[in-house]
């Protein structure tokens, strides 16, 4: 529980208008976990955990004969129900007037204004329900576009806004217009949420918006049906279980792309315009507040917020402009370079050229996705080459860029000039390193290279993006000191970097230091030379079909030779034991996190045996923490490591907790990691893992983000590419014993970082 929690205690007896919803929440209450009689869950489960209200889904690689055999001798056993209870569907009591729902607390990190219009539940069974699902999503998405431009704005009225159909509970269906907003402006963003709708209710939609709409809804459902062959199993699990529990269709992405094709481009601009009347009628509103408890801060009244919605009615709203660009992405093309060498691995059908301007690029071409490109490109450098002073801007540099957008483009510009086109392309400055990420369809594959060179040779200095995120910054940060997890992970993050400068927090104060011009002036250093960037595609192509785009594009970009590398900033973790308490909150609860450091020799064997330590001590850590002790709901271990900037790694053991049983659990963490140090794990256990992991290594092997990830990280450290295939089989060395000595060399009884959040005290 915490502030959101509380609040929510406030809110759901009005939202929910005194329904059986609004005190009586499925996940049920602390009272009653702590004192039911066992007797009392036989009886819930022998009433609801029956037949006639189950059912099974199965979906993979198998023999669905032996399957089906398997579900019939498990789940036919079960007699079905002599005297079955009946299943309520509980409604939620429709009301005329406009209900308001006001909520603070102490601990809300932000302000928060939504309406929710309640609506019955349609179930979309025809043709014509379908073709009027495409109006609404048509209509959601014009919507948040229009509210998205209002966040970029000098002075913006909300944090982010969005406009949402959904479930609301089995027996309701809601339309939500929602946004976050700063303090004291919760009025403000109301009557821009009341604005914006009224907008759109009187003058509609522009007709080039519609189109835009159109565009992206059919290339989506393009794509999924050139994945058809390549979804995943969870895709078709969520399918059918929604389908059984809230009836909702399951024609197969083919015969729904047919109908998107047949019914889109038909769809008319006064029938989406039509749609504010049917999902803002009269009746059935709540207006929900929820904020700070803070002085200084404003808490609206009901007949202050309902007379937002009333003045609204009375304004006079001109109709929206919808400004696009009309250029295109690059006005003349640059000077294209070549490809001067070309090597081959052909064990992982890896392709490497070297461009004429000194770039490399590293191709691995695949099957996994018909209509999928991953791209990475990455040159040494990042943040670790900015002076300390500059240190914030530098941070910033990649999101004004993206804020900013690049060449004749604003972000704002760029996102509707790509409509219809699956591709995306965005850049990243990370410590030790800078590049882009993107991914897109094949034939959008040159605008990914446009994009790409734009974002190296022509990003935009946006003062009024610039503006807009640092007041939107500042207040989402206004109230973050009240969360207790806030507080925690600050001490983590300080501690750990030994109050390093580069490790501060971010606060108000800090955003001070962020200089848009320092910012674009590092972003363009850290990209003007293009010599040191690798660029990786990974998907559906051909090395040909990429030859003439990567020569037109990747080898024109600039470059100087210039053969800069990043920089180590000297951070380390503390040596010994440390162990502190970060005292935040109200709620008796609370969180324990055991981190190791240390130096690490990064080679595939110690990661291997680092990772199956992971893996081993979770499962132990589960069965003596959550089954034995009954001391938390489940205990959290990872495990990471990196060669640079120099070769370490990191443990991190996390479990929350009762406050009171923090000492006896911790000291139980530490007793079973000793046992797994003197005995290794069981090989019960053991087993568990490496079959885990092998399908694991075996699934990842068929993805384009693990090819991607995999051949990025092993070019970043000098590693053999074809290790990567090697997976699989190393899972065999694991042994006990190399558990065991892992756990010896990386958990140390005498060097640790341990910090506790605890309630406040009283």
């Amino acid at each position: 529980r915490g502030a959101d929690q509380r609040m929510q205690d406030n809110v759901f007896p009005v939202l929910f208008n005194s329904s059986r919803y609004a005190d009586r929440m499925p996940i049920g209450d602390e009272h009653t976990l702590e004192t039911f009689r066992p007797a009392t869950l036989r009886a819930f489960y022998n009433q609801w955990y029956r037949p006639d209200l189950m059912a099974v889904v199965a979906v993979g690689d198998f023999d669905k004969v032996r399957v089906e055999k398997l579900i019939r001798a498990n789940f036919g056993q079960i007699p079905r129900a002599t005297r079955p209870a009946v299943r309520t569907i509980y409604p939620v009591p429709p009301h005329k007037e406009t209900l308001v729902a006001i909520a603070t607390d102490k601990e809300a990190t932000g302000s928060q204004v939504e309406v929710y219009y309640l609506r019955p539940v349609q179930i979309v069974s025809t043709v014509a329900g379908q073709r009027r699902a495409f109006i609404e999503d048509l209509y959601d998405e014009m919507l948040n576009a229009r509210l998205r431009e209002l966040t970029q704005t000098a002075d913006p009225p909300f944090i982010g806004a969005s406009s949402g159909l959904g479930r609301l509970v089995r027996s309701s269906s809601v339309y939500v217009l929602s946004a976050a907003v700063r303090e004291n402006g919760v009025e403000r963003g109301l009557e821009t949420l009341f604005t914006e709708a009224e907008r759109v209710s009187r003058n509609g939609f522009t007709a080039t918006e519609l189109e835009r709409a159109k565009a992206n809804m059919l290339r989506s459902f393009e794509s999924a049906y050139n994945e058809r062959d390549k979804t995943n199993s969870n895709a078709y699990v969520s399918e059918y279980v929604q389908n059984f529990l809230q009836k909702q269709p399951m024609p197969g992405i083919t015969r729904e792309y047919e109908l998107a094709k047949r019914l889109v481009p038909g769809i008319k601009l006064t029938e989406v315009n039509a749609l504010p009347a049917a999902l803002m009628g009269k009746g059935n509103s709540v207006i929900v507040v929820e904020q700070p408890d803070k002085e200084g801060v404003h808490v609206p009244t009901k007949d202050a917020l309902l007379a937002i919605a009333a003045s609204v009615k009375q304004m006079d709203i001109p109709a929206y402009k919808d400004v696009v660009a009309s250029a295109t992405l690059l006005p003349s093309l640059p000077r294209a370079g070549t490809i001067v060498e070309e090597k081959k691995t052909p064990a992982i059908n890896l392709t490497e050229w070297k461009l004429s301007n000194g770039a490399r690029v590293l191709l691995r071409p695949t099957d996994f996705k018909q209509d999928e490109v991953l791209f990475r490109a990455y040159g040494p450098g990042g943040t670790s080459l900015a002076s300390d002073k500059d240190f914030e801007s530098a941070q910033f540099s990649d999101v004004l860029v993206s804020l900013g957008g690049v060449g004749q483009f604003s972000a704002i510009e760029l996102q509707k000039a790509l409509a219809g086109r699956n591709v995306g392309v965005g850049p990243f400055v990370g410590d030790l390193d800078q590049g882009l990420n993107g991914e897109g369809s094949p034939r959008d594959l040159e605008t990914m290279m446009q994009l790409a060179y734009l974002y190296f040779t022509a990003p935009r200095k946006d003062t009024t993006s610039f503006q807009s995120l640092m007041t939107r910054y500042r207040q989402a940060l206004a109230n973050r000191s009240a969360d207790p997890n806030a507080a925690f992970q600050d001490t983590l993050q300080v501690t750990l970097a030994q109050h390093n400068v580069r490790s501060r927090p971010i606060t108000v104060p800090l955003l001070d230091e962020v200089d848009l011009g320092k910012a674009i002036g590092f972003y363009r250093d850290r990209f003007a030379d293009a010599s040191s960037f690798t660029f990786v595609f990974v998907g559906s192509f051909s090395p040909d079909s990429l030859r003439p785009l990567v020569e037109k594009y990747l080898a024109a970009l600039p470059s100087s030779n210039s053969k800069q590398t990043w920089r180590d900033t000297g951070i380390r973790p503390p040596a010994g034991i440390v162990d502190k308490a970060v005292h935040k909150g109200v709620e008796p609860k609370a969180e324990t996190l055991l981190l190791f450091n240390g130096d690490f020799n990064y080679v595939p064997d110690e990661r291997r045996a680092l990772n199956a330590v992971s893996d081993v001590l979770e499962i132990m850590l589960r069965e003596r923490l959550r089954e034995d002790l009954g001391g938390t709901y489940g205990a959290n271990v990872s495990a990471n490591f990196s060669k640079l900037p120099y070769p370490h790694y990191s443990f991190a053991i996390d479990f929350g907790s009762n406050p009171t049983r923090v000492a006896e659990l911790t000291k139980a963490t530490f007793a079973t990691i000793d046992s797994l140090k003197a005995n290794g794990p069981t090989a019960d256990v053991l087993q568990k893992v490496k079959e885990t992991q092998r399908r694991q290594y075996e699934t990842s092997l068929k993805q384009n983000g693990f090819w991607a990830s995999s051949i990025t990280v092993r070019d970043q450290t000098g590693e053999d590419q074809t290790n990567i295939l090697r997976n699989v089989e190393n899972v065999d060395k694991i042994t006990a014993d190399v558990v065991r000595d892992a756990a010896r060399k990386y958990l140390p009884d005498d060097a640790y970082v341990k910090i506790s959040l605890l309630p406040e005290k009283s």
